[in-house]
């Protein structure tokens, strides 16, 4: 597999790197503000690596030097009617939840502003990588709307209810150090190094078995807010679902035999 890209409309590309996939917001001019085309680039993108057995791991990067994404495209959004604007809100529903629904580990990698919609992109990941220029928020309140692309459910979810409120009420920017020691990143790294680290760290979770990485993942999210019992009922479904799979018989044949996992993948 090469790191050739695929286009999705305009401003999004996808790149190979062996198991691992790049998603590549690519609206520089207007620092990846996501407009009604983008988010339908996004969404479709998403739809097929979520279909590609062949995708173990994903990375989110950005072309724009100084921004990951800045958010919604508030330009095009100050044209809208109100008409306009409800029929607008599937697509941009549809960019947001085909991140987060993507059923293998998916990293960002963040670089300057990380702004609204930007950062609740990130915030879809799993785990974010930032570098030492990234500045996070959810400044939607104070535009007069509140975070729509999951932001009041996930922050909390990642940094707990009263520091969630905190950020979302007060509309204010984070910087990366303050970041990291929030728990709004999870690696900081020195500047330009997003990329590289989030590419290196989606190489490193691609080597383990893609069953068991999407199982994993699965089990986390949906357990996530239960109550013990409930989530320990979902985790068993997950390892059921693994445990008689190709996969696992590999793995446990190349442990034994001392080598390097070839994983089916199935």
């Amino acid at each position: 597999m090469g790191t050739g890209e695929q286009r999705y409309g305009e401003f999004v590309g996808v790149k190979r790197h062996g198991y691992v996939a790049e998603l590549v917001l690519d609206r520089p001019k207007a620092m990846n503000a996501v407009s009604t085309e983008m988010a339908r680039s996004i969404a479709a993108a998403c739809d097929a690596l979520a279909a590609d057995p062949s995708t173990r791991a994903v990375v989110v990067t950005s072309t724009h030097e100084r921004a990951f994404c800045v958010g919604a495209d508030l330009k095009e959004r100050n044209s809208f009617t109100d008409a306009e604007l409800v029929r607008q809100r599937p697509t941009a529903r549809a960019c947001y939840t085909g991140v987060l629904e993507l059923p293998m580990p998916t990293v960002a990698a963040v670089h300057g502003f990380a702004l609204g919609g930007g950062f609740e992109l990130a915030l879809a990941c799993d785990l974010i990588v930032a570098d030492a220029t990234a500045v996070v928020g959810l400044p939607e309140v104070s535009v007069g709307v509140i975070p729509g692309g999951g932001g009041t459910q996930l922050l909390p979810r990642r940094v707990g209810a009263a520091r969630a409120a905190e950020l979302v009420f007060t509309a204010r920017r984070v910087e990366a150090g303050e970041a990291r020691e929030l728990g709004l990143v999870d690696v900081l790294v020195g500047e330009g190094e997003d990329r590289d680290e989030a590419l290196a760290l989606a190489a490193r979770i691609a080597a383990n078995s893609p069953v068991g990485l999407r199982a994993a993942k699965r089990a986390m999210r949906l357990g996530h807010g239960l109550d013990l019992r409930a989530g320990l009922e979902v985790e068993d479904a997950a390892w059921r679902s693994v445990a008689f799979s190709g996969d696992r018989a590999e793995g446990v044949a190349a442990f034994n035999e001392k080598r390097k996992p070839q994983w089916p993948g199935e």
